[in-house]
């Protein structure tokens, strides 16, 4: 196989595709992931692997970097996938799609009896589905999938929740610094406003929930056991700060902490 041919732009979506799926550590050529898109893309996995690891030198939210041969293209698609993550993130996966012979509309999983809501098609909602998958790809894999909360690594368990609401920021839908890796039941009181993040990042519980303190059987200390506990950092896609204050100010429902 080929080691210096040069990458094409659909190589590097790919390329991109996979480094947001994969866990930092775990960028290596022993990695199966990275082994089977060298051999789909007729490179070998030293040449993936060193990509992979050229794209964390462009990455804003590692604290350290790392190789540093990119090229213009490189920067310039990263940019594009960065600046457009609705976009880029559905192209990449278009490419993955066809690179393994599947088809999108599968994998998007619509019920045969589904019916679109004005102004939907199957391809919108398709595209929607598949979007999502990545963004919950995404944000697991940089929390190691774990709950940034409580630890807890159940998949069944976990969400990736947006920290300013999908309805709200349309371009932010799919940004990873708009996710957090967390458990059914905090996504839910995050979602509500029931708890937030400070700015120190530590965990800040409503007030509202002291009314509920000293009733039997509710298990509200699963939500105000970890009140002030700092949230455990993904290894990249670092929470936004803006996001997070958007949240405190708009979402959380205590107006003593806005």
């Amino acid at each position: 196989m080929s080691e210096r041919k040069s990458w094409s732009r659909d190589e590097l979506l790919l390329a991109i595709n996979l480094y947001c799926k994969t866990p930092f550590g775990k960028i290596h050529v022993r990695n199966p992931d990275i082994i089977d898109l060298a051999n789909k893309l007729g490179r070998t996995p030293g040449s993936v692997s060193y990509k992979l690891a050229n794209f964390a030198s462009l990455d804003p939210s590692l604290p350290r970097k790392g190789a540093s041969n990119v090229s213009q293209l490189d920067r310039e698609v990263w940019a594009e996938f960065f600046d457009d993550w609705d976009t880029m993130a559905y192209k990449s996966e278009v490419l993955s799609a066809k690179l393994d012979k599947r088809d999108l509309k599968d994998a998007a999983d619509i019920p045969e009896e589904t019916i679109f809501g004005e102004g939907k098609t199957q391809s919108s909602f398709v595209k929607t589905r598949v979007n999502q998958d990545f963004f919950r790809t995404m944000v697991l894999s940089a929390y190691n999938g774990a709950c940034c909360i409580t630890g807890i690594s159940i998949q069944e368990l976990l969400n990736a929740s947006h920290i300013v609401p999908w309805s709200v920021d349309g371009k932010n839908r799919l940004n990873p610094r708009n996710g957090l890796c967390l458990n059914a039941l905090h996504d839910r009181a995050f979602d509500r406003g029931i708890i937030t993040i400070g700015e120190d990042l530590r965990i800040v519980v409503s007030s509202r929930v002291r009314r509920f303190k000293g009733s039997r059987g509710l298990g509200i200390e699963l939500i105000t056991s970890y009140e002030n506990k700092e949230i455990r950092l993904p290894k990249r896609f670092l929470p936004d700060p803006d996001f997070l204050e958007y949240h405190r100010r708009n979402v959380f429902q205590d107006k003593a902490v806005r």
